[in-house]
Order: C-alpha cells, then sequence, then structure tokens
C-alpha cells in the first residue's frame, strides 16, 4: 500500500505517478464502492476507468513539467524564458546564414586567387556576412560556392537574394592587395534565413547557469567578455594577486603584516590580463564596418571591471588539429562519405573543447569507429599546427608554419591559452581509406 507522499514532490524530487498505480487505485475505489462489481477486461466499468486513468496519468505529467520548469537547470521552453527574464538574460538570436556565389575576374592564367575564411562581404544596406571557409579560383575555375554567416546575429540579417553584392572595400585593401587587377564579385543566389531563430535550450541554459550576480570580480568580467558576439572562450589572469607561488617574492611576509604578493608602486597602474578565444569569421581588429573582438571585449569589460584596474585583452592561439591514419572500411562502404561523416564528427568534437582543453586520443578514435561501415583506424597519429615547440625559428624563417605529430596514443595537450581547432580541409588532415 502507498502512501500520498510516494508520489508527488518528496525529498528526492518529483516521483511521477505511473498509469498502473492509477488505475489500481480505480479498482480499489470501484470494489468499496459497488461490491462485486465487473472489472474483467470486457467491463464496462473497467473501460470507463482505463479512460479515466489515462486521462490522470496526462495531468500527473503537466503536474512533473511545471515542478521542474522552476529550476534553470531543468525548465525547457517558455519556462526558461521565464527564469531568464527573472535573471535579466535573454535568449540571444542565432545569426543569419545562407551561400555566396564568388566570381573571379580578370585572372592571370597560371596564378591563383585566395578569397580567404572569414572574408567580409556587404550589402549596399550595411549588412555584414563572413565566409565560412576559403575559396581558391583561377583562370580555368573562376566561380564556386561558399557559405556564410551574418557577424551580427538578428532577423536583420536575413537579407533578400542578390543583396549581397561586393567584398568590403577596407577587407579588400588589407587582405587582397596583392591580387593585381584581378577582383572578385559576390552575390547570394538565394536569401539568407535563420535571423528569426534563437539559441537552443542548452546554450541558453548554460548562459543562465554560469551568470554572476555581482560586479567587480571575475566570474562577471568573466561573463561580460563571453557575452560579446563571436567569442568563444575566456581565461583571465591576475599575476599579482592571490597565492602564486612562481614568484620570488611569495612567503616573504608574514600573514598579519601584507599580502602574499609584492605592492604596486603609488601610480603604476595595475593590469590584468584577458585572453579571448574566438570564431575565427570575425576579425581580431576593427576591420571596416565589422568591428574588432578585441575592442568589443574591451568595451564590454570596461562596464564591469574594477575602479583603477585595467584589462589587457590577448588573443589565443588557435591551434589547428588534424590526424594522420589508415581508415578501414567495410566492403561496398562509400569511403568518401564516410570520411566526409568523420570530419564533421571531428568538427563538432573538438569545437567543444574551451581554452586548454586536450584532444584525447581515445575522443579521435571514437570519432573513426563509432561510424558505421568503418571497420578500423590503423596507425593514427594526432597532429597540431603550430607545434608547440619550433614555433619560431632562428634561421633564415623567423616565423614558418610547423607540423608536430604525436605518437600513436598520444594525446594533444593544450595550453592555458591554446585553444583546439579543427579544420576539415587542412593539410593537416591525411587520412587514407582502404576497403578491409
Amino acid at each position: 500500500m502507498t502512501t500520498v507522499t510516494d508520489y508527488g514532490v518528496t525529498a528526492d524530487g518529483f516521483v511521477l505517478k505511473p498509469v498502473d498505480a492509477i488505475l489500481s487505485e480505480s479498482f480499489d475505489r470501484a470494489r468499496a464502492a459497488f461490491p462485486g462489481a465487473d472489472l474483467t477486461s470486457t467491463s464496462a466499468l473497467r473501460k470507463i476507468l482505463e479512460t479515466a486513468a489515462a486521462e490522470d496519468g496526462e495531468l500527473w505529467k503537466r503536474l512533473e513539467d511545471l515542478y521542474y520548469a522552476n529550476f534553470m537547470s531543468t525548465a525547457v521552453g517558455d519556462a526558461l524564458d521565464l527564469l531568464g527574464e527573472d535573471t535579466g538574460l535573454d535568449r540571444a538570436p542565432l545569426p543569419s546564414t545562407g551561400t555566396v556565389k564568388v566570381t573571379l575576374d580578370n585572372a592571370v592564367e597560371g596564378r591563383q586567387y585566395v578569397l580567404p575564411q572569414g572574408a567580409i562581404l556587404v550589402t549596399a544596406a550595411g549588412r555584414t556576412f563572413g565566409t565560412v571557409a576559403p575559396v581558391v579560383l583561377d583562370s580555368t575555375e573562376t566561380t564556386a560556392n561558399v557559405g556564410v554567416v551574418a557577424f551580427e546575429p538578428g532577423p536583420d540579417g536575413d537579407v533578400a537574394a542578390g543583396t549581397i553584392t561586393a567584398v568590403d572595400p577596407t577587407y579588400r585593401s588589407i587582405y587582397l592587395a596583392d591580387i593585381g587587377s584581378a577582383h572578385f564579385e559576390v552575390t547570394n543566389p538565394a536569401a539568407t534565413k535563420g535571423g528569426t531563430d534563437e539559441e537552443p535550450d542548452a546554450a541558453y541554459r548554460g548562459r543562465l547557469l554560469g551568470i554572476a550576480r555581482n560586479l567587480w570580480t571575475v566570474e562577471a568580467v568573466a561573463q561580460a567578455a563571453l557575452g560579446v558576439s563571436g567569442v568563444l572562450d575566456v581565461v583571465l589572469s591576475d599575476p599579482l594577486g592571490g597565492v602564486d607561488v612562481s614568484q620570488s617574492y611569495f612567503d616573504l611576509f608574514n600573514f598579519d603584516q601584507r599580502a602574499f604578493s609584492s605592492e604596486r608602486r603609488v601610480g603604476q597602474p595595475y593590469f590584468f590580463t584577458v585572453v579571448v578565444a574566438h570564431d575565427f569569421r570575425w576579425p581580431w581588429h576593427t576591420t571596416g564596418p565589422v568591428p574588432g573582438i578585441f575592442e568589443r571585449v574591451g568595451a564590454a569589460v570596461d562596464a564591469v571591471r574594477p575602479i583603477g584596474i585595467h584589462a589587457n585583452v590577448v588573443e589565443a592561439d588557435h591551434i589547428e588539429i588534424g590526424v594522420r591514419a589508415t581508415l578501414v572500411v567495410a566492403p561496398g562502404s562509400d569511403g568518401v562519405g564516410l570520411l566526409s561523416s568523420v570530419r564533421r564528427r571531428l568538427a563538432k568534437d573538438i569545437a567543444a573543447l574551451r581554452l586548454g582543453g586536450d584532444v584525447l586520443y581515445a575522443q579521435v578514435v571514437s570519432a573513426f569507429v563509432e561510424e558505421p561501415g568503418v571497420l578500423d583506424v590503423q596507425g593514427l597519429h594526432l597532429r597540431r599546427v603550430p607545434a608547440a615547440f619550433g614555433r619560431i625559428t632562428f634561421g633564415d624563417v623567423p616565423f614558418q608554419r610547423v607540423l608536430a605529430e604525436g605518437a600513436v596514443g598520444e594525446n594533444l595537450t593544450m595550453g592555458p591559452t591554446e585553444l583546439a581547432t579543427f579544420v576539415a580541409d587542412g593539410d593537416a588532415f591525411d587520412v587514407t581509406v582502404v576497403t578491409g
């Protein structure tokens, strides 16, 4: 026999009453009210009780939803929006996306022309979009399609077909100044869309749970920086505050006399460091009509930093991650399709890493072998560009792109200011597909 407190709000949370328990209680009440009543599977009374129990079961489900709608960790949809409204943090809109056609004019024969990833494209009304992949064209292949994403999220990024018409002049003068008389023409064959959509519950819930409820704190500064469009992660460093055993003057002072670290000289400005990892589409410094991550993070942090303490905004090291391996697929499988699926899985998994997050060998192996049709992955080596050591060479080439490859089974360890990124078409990705 169950008690009243077995279901509903209990010390362990909300316990949903199952339909069979509701129906059993209904039978007990029916037998008490109508002794000898027919409750066999074909009786009319049983059918009525079963229908009523099914409706009561739906009411219990609704009660469960209402209970969990009171907590940020479990609320969904409109309920989560209401909690965000109470907190003062609205659900963020998503940026518009679409495709543009890039055409190369006046190309010199035998030369390749590159429109880089993150190239700034503009409309006559001043809307700005960034390309999501590089475009390589020449005199024989003069057109290509590439995806674009609006820099600013929201419905203003939903523009009609043919509205995106040019590469931003400032961007062109900086990054395309060496292409001579050649030039790129762009247009969007179809309208861009998605600006009216909003971030999913999981992303919104994460921001609500991490919101700082005080000013002039590390949490408030990190929250302000993370609220800037295009920022993926931030790490704050205060080299003169708190306990830092790496400093030579640590433990030189008594607890009752002064703090652990050395005091600043009077009039000397105090800086803390904000390391920012950002979406590569966004320029670091303001370029043409697109405000830079550096300036926008600085402005956001200025609103919550303590008076007299200044932020030193630093760009994180974006480390390109790749693999070298032999992929064994089942006979009759589409090797190209499987490899594309693996690329998408790796891009998703590595994009979930934060600053300083290591790339685990087992995680990469899972991305390969969990794909249906893959029999094995052999000789898997993780790669990083640039390498942890040897980024700067003291030879004829002072700065060079260095590819480092780990041993089989070795993880890639990221430094505290490094963010792992996966480039699907980068030269660090070298996978040979064979049939088992």
